[in-house]
């Protein structure tokens, strides 16, 4: 069998969360951090194929054979530095020095748009937690309805 480095191999986070498919993305909620996380469909399966046994180069093999695309190892770290940005990987991760950070801009340059959907993404909110929520705004904060303010009064964008 052979031997990998620990840092080459990665773990989904999976206590916290709550998950839901929803078409081609993968919803994920973060009951600590109260974010809520949407995966495309590329970066659901890179997330899902962190086991703690797949390398960055299997990861890239895997999203290749199940997307049909072209696939490559920079492409997985761009997957994986927005998992970790999003804390969804169970340790923080350290790149090799040998693997550079790429932007998404560069990756759509590479791949070209016909592939554009392979190229991983994940957008996050906030959710407001119930405190927060109930929380209404003060004279002179900006609102879009009446409801919203302590006054109950808005008026051109902004709490009376």
């Amino acid at each position: 069998m052979k031997q990998m480095k620990e840092e080459s191999v990665f773990q989904a986070r999976q206590d916290g969360l709550l998950k839901q498919a929803v078409d081609d993305e993968l919803l994920v909620y973060d009951l600590k951090r109260h974010k809520a996380h949407c995966l495309n469909r590329t970066a659901a399966l890179v997330w899902e194929e962190c086991n703690g046994r797949n390398s960055v180069a299997d990861l890239a093999r895997i999203v290749q054979q199940e997307l049909h695309v072209p696939y490559d190892e920079e492409l997985v770290w761009v997957a994986l530095d927005q998992l970790d940005r999003a804390r969804l990987l169970s340790a923080r991760i350290a790149r090799p020095g040998e693997a550079r950070r790429i932007s998404r801009r560069e990756v759509l340059k590479r791949v070209g748009l016909g592939a554009a959907l392979a190229v991983p993404l994940i957008t996050s909110i906030m959710s407001p937690t119930a405190a927060q929520a109930a929380t209404c705004t003060k004279k002179g904060g900006a609102c879009t309805s009446s409801r919203t303010c302590c006054s109950q009064v808005c008026s051109a964008l902004k709490c009376l």
